[in-house]
């Protein structure tokens, strides 16, 4: 069924890499029963981390790092995410820092403690400790920029001598009613103004480079002297492989897939003044979207109160084949190379918590880490606090689902201010926890050299247990696969259309559904359209979750592909809800050439209410004091929601928007991971929907576990709960 509320109501395995069955698992879902997890939870294998960020800065020698990494085992830590670091007495990716490395390693091994290696001498990676600028500048980072503005008159001649990087001069009306393009050639070109007051816009490609933060920057400052590689063409990202990744295996590889996990990336992202380009972007454009977009090129740099409608399409056109190029040319390739070479690849973005920015500097979160064998977030600053709503950690752990990847990570601690204490810690990460993120690393422990050893929250007491229950937590919340059967819709296309209102109803639905205890994935255009595997009144991902409720927020534009699996989907008696309005737009090849919706196109969903969903407040800069009060969600989208998610994982007796819920499926049970979010304590009677009779609580700080009074039938165990302020609990119903 289709349903809307005005709001309108209205591979089961993805090729996990090239080792095939030599792949490890840990590498892979599993699905083992409650006996074989209770085996190995108290002591986990050291695969499951967690892991601190570690620099090896300063004069660092054998003896540091044999202090630093006994501190690290001491303190809880199983594997150590490992980058150069400031200082060192060699150089960057030097004969003498790989034989350096090489005795890292070996003392990690035999500690039996695992390495990730962060993929470059700092942040955003790709630069290769600069050796881009240095050695490879033609593979360098470029953007289109304008040049030039020339305001002129009808009869107006404008002539110009043009630079080889020109690669489009176009004419616009001052009053916005045309465009023309303006030829050129050999260097030159020539156009006489018709009648009427117009722009000449002369847009050329240059090298530009979004800020690095590189450990081999002489003047130690965050600048564009170290460019980034192109991320969009392939060849600049295997000649990045072949700086680093390549010279790891010749000195390190036989522990590739053993004591080394994989590789570590920070950020890749477009911070650039211009558009993302490369010198194959408009024939990729051309053969994608089948036009030629040189002549729009210059109003996709006008404000978005100044572009036409088209110009909107077109500008979202472009970041459609940007994002394809981004996967293409740098995710894909080191994916695709770690799982050659029995690794994985890790990465977060920038922006995870601002989609609107991370569109036009990464394209689409999806995209990027479909390919991804560890999709990442990071939590900094501010982003996670006890005054924040902050569900964008289910981002990284919802492509881990839909595409049957086991784990998700996170970077989390960097820059907080204030920094959190051991209690805060454990919010921070039970936040994450219960959003799906099961792999974790703390931020930061430099080398002893200096005379600190690690953040000064990792020496307070009480920091190696709460290590412990990190480590129990992650392996739990990597076995079996996820039980989600709801499906929220990332309107990501929306958002390359400007539509901000697409995105502040995003956030606000993710908000609605956690705080009535919905489980949820997040999923994108490109997973509804083809990736997800459609069945009769639902779709499955390739973690083996089914969806049988799709929620689509306020977006603007659905493509075609998208809107008839839809539709097949409910026909087949999966529920759609679409929420605010239905999509004016239908896409096919391009969104410039979309289609207006018409009223057959939902021909199942019923137009009942106009309402919205308030917003959700921006979190503030420093912590306050008071968590934000539970959302106030309109009777009718109340209605609407209850009739699409008809039995949700978990139900309390009576409403709490506290608490966040997730559930994951073993071979033989359901694990329900509880967390009150507030700091009132929760008390009554929660129902736990699943399949099973026996009720165990699972401690993850002590390893104990213990049988919980349950009644109820099989499918539906209720049993009484008692949570403390900002306390998690897992059951596990067997």
């Amino acid at each position: 069924m289709i349903r809307s509320v005005g709001v309108v109501v209205g591979m089961m395995a993805l090729m996990q890499g090239a080792a095939g069955a030599e792949q490890p698992a840990w590498q892979r879902i599993q699905m083992p029963t409650a006996a074989e997890v209770v085996k190995q939870w108290v002591n986990p294998a050291s695969e499951y981390g967690p892991e601190p960020y570690y620099g090896l800065n300063g004069a660092i020698t054998e003896e540091v790092i044999q202090r630093d990494l006994d501190t690290m085992k001491r303190l809880g830590y199983r594997a150590v995410t490992a980058q150069y670091g400031r200082g060192a007495p060699f150089a960057y990716l030097s004969a003498e820092y790989f034989a350096f490395f090489r005795k890292f390693v070996d003392e990690a091994k035999k500690r039996d403690m695992r390495v990730w290696i962060v993929d470059d001498a700092g942040y955003p990676s790709g630069f290769a400790g600069g050796k881009f600028t240095a050695e490879k500048p033609e593979l360098r980072m470029q953007a289109l920029v304008i040049a030039e503005t020339i305001p002129v008159h009808g009869g107006d001649v404008v002539e110009r001598t043009l630079k080889p990087e020109t690669v489009a001069v176009t004419a616009t009306s001052q009053d916005g009613t045309g465009t023309e393009t303006i030829p050129f050639a050999n260097g030159s070109m020539k156009w006489t103004a018709p009648a009427g007051a117009w722009t000449v816009t002369i847009v050329e490609h240059r090298f530009s480079t979004s800020p690095t933060r590189s450990d081999t920057n002489p003047k130690n400052v965050k600048d564009g002297s170290q460019s980034l590689e192109d991320y969009l063409d392939p060849a600049a990202t295997e000649q990045f492989l072949k700086f680093t990744h390549e010279q790891y295996r010749k000195y390190v590889g036989d522990e590739f897939g053993k004591t080394i996990l994989g590789f570590r990336g920070d950020e890749p992202d477009y911070s650039i003044r211009g558009l993302p380009w490369t010198p194959k972007f408009f024939d990729r454009f051309r053969e994608i979207k089948g036009y030629d977009v040189r002549p729009y090129l210059a109003s996709l740099f006008a404000k978005p109160t100044e572009m036409t409608e088209k110009d909107r399409r077109v500008k979202a056109d472009y970041y459609d084949v940007f994002s394809q190029m981004f996967r293409d040319g740098f995710f894909k390739p080191q994916g695709d190379w770690c799982a050659e070479n029995h690794l994985e690849y890790q990465v977060h973005l920038n922006h995870e918590e601002m989609e609107m920015s991370l569109v036009r500097s990464e394209g689409e979160f999806f995209r990027d880490m479909r390919d991804v064998q560890v999709p990442g977030i990071d939590s900094i600053w501010h982003q996670i606090w006890k005054d924040t709503i902050s569900d964008f950690p289910r981002l990284a752990s919802s492509v881990s689902h839909v595409y049957g990847k086991p784990r998700a990570f996170t970077e989390t601690f960097a820059a907080y201010r204030p920094e959190p204490d051991v209690d805060m810690a454990r919010y921070i990460l039970n936040e994450q926890f219960v959003r799906g993120v099961n792999l974790v690393e703390t931020m930061y422990f430099p080398a002893s050299t200096g005379g600190r050893s690690g953040s000064p929250y990792m020496k307070e007491a009480g920091y190696p247990q709460l290590l412990e229950y990190v480590r129990r937590m992650s392996y739990l919340l990597s076995m079996g696969r996820p039980a989600a059967s709801v499906a929220l819709y990332l309107p990501s296309s929306a958002m390359w259309l400007g539509d901000e209102a697409a995105d502040r109803a995003f956030v606000s639905t993710e908000r609605m559904l956690s705080e009535r205890q919905i489980d949820f994935d997040i999923v994108s255009e490109d997973a509804l359209s083809k990736d997800l595997k459609a069945e009769k009144g639902s779709f499955e991902t390739m973690s083996g979750n089914r969806y049988t409720t799709v929620i689509l927020p306020g977006e603007s534009v659905i493509s075609q592909d998208a809107l008839d699996r839809l539709r097949t989907f409910a026909q087949g008696g999966g529920g759609v809800l679409f929420l605010d309005h239905l999509p004016t737009m239908i896409s096919g090849r391009s969104y410039r050439d979309a289609r207006a919706a018409k009223p057959d196109d939902f021909a199942c969903a019923k137009v009942e209410v106009k309402e919205q969903l308030e917003a959700t407040p921006t979190p503030p800069a420093q912590p306050p004091a008071q968590p934000p009060a539970a959302q106030v969600v309109p009777p009718a989208i109340e209605q609407a929601l209850r009739s699409v998610v008809k039995e949700p994982d978990v139900s309390f007796e009576k409403p709490q928007g506290a608490l966040r819920v997730m559930k994951r499926r073993l071979k033989d049970a359901d694990v329900y991971l509880l967390f009150n979010e507030g700091p009132q304590v929760l008390n009554g009677k929660v129902l736990l929907h699943g399949t099973g009779k026996r009720v165990e609580q699972w401690d993850a700080a002590t390893g104990e576990i213990t049988e919980v009074n349950a009644a109820g039938k099989a499918s539906e165990r209720s049993v009484k709960l008692s949570l403390n302020a900002y306390e998690a609990r897992v059951l596990v119903v067997r």
